[in-house]
């Protein structure tokens, strides 16, 4: 079929060039000023031509079909087993060995420090040790007559304790307040008159040496009546 309409087109083709040629031809002439005869007869020498078709080729027979090789069909695969899929067994939970406690480090004491030897005691004093002994009567160290006047004004009145200082020649060298009377004035004239009348024999050691000691003496101061 395709071929028979190959040969088809070129056919027509032909006879739409002659067809064109006569077109040419005849304005040609017209244009030429060719007589009107000239033009029929030109006319008339053309002849339809007829073109007959050719028969269709015969169809070829398909070529037979290609014989395949035959193959011999792949074995039998068998299918995998099948996998059990078991569950995980449980974790096995150990209980952690507890190594029993060591026994307390035994604790030594230290060794208790030697003691030097005790030193020898001292020898026994050959004479008693004394406190300074007053000279003399010491209630006339101080008497009414030393009252303060503003004392007497303002009727003060109490008890002055003192701590005489007495060196190793008996002599006092200080006079300290140990109780107060409450006014100053009483316990100022008990230090002064102290300090200025009071006379001892100074205190001694174990050996029988002078040496300075402590006095102590409460004054009373009252008013006269």
């Amino acid at each position: 079929m395709a071929y028979a309409d190959q040969q088809m087109s070129g056919n027509r083709i032909v006879a739409i060039i002659l067809v064109a040629l006569i077109h040419v031809v005849i304005g040609y002439v017209l244009i030429s000023g060719l007589a009107y005869k000239a033009a029929v007869a030109v006319v008339e020498r053309v002849t339809t031509v007829d073109i007959e078709e050719p028969p269709p080729p015969e169809e070829e027979p398909p070529p037979p079909p290609e014989e395949m090789p035959e193959t011999a069909p792949p074995p039998p695969v068998a299918p995998p087993p099948p996998i059990n899929i078991a569950p995980a067994p449980p974790p096995i939970r150990t209980q952690p060995t507890i190594p029993p406690p060591s026994p307390p480090a035994l604790r030594i004491p230290p060794a208790a420090p030697v003691a030097p030897p005790a030193p020898p005691p001292p020898p026994p004093p050959r004479f008693t040790p004394k406190d300074p002994e007053p000279r003399g009567n010491p209630g006339r160290w101080v008497t009414t007559n030393d009252y303060p006047s503003r004392s007497i004004r303002e009727e003060q009145e109490g008890v002055t304790t003192v701590a005489l200082s007495v060196d190793a020649s008996g002599r006092v060298t200080g006079c300290r307040i140990a109780r107060s009377s409450g006014h100053s004035q009483l316990d100022e004239a008990t230090c002064r008159n102290m300090e200025r009348r009071a006379r001892f024999r100074p205190a001694t050691d174990g050996s029988g040496n002078e040496v300075a000691g402590t006095y102590t003496q409460s004054v009373r101061w009252q008013l006269p009546e």
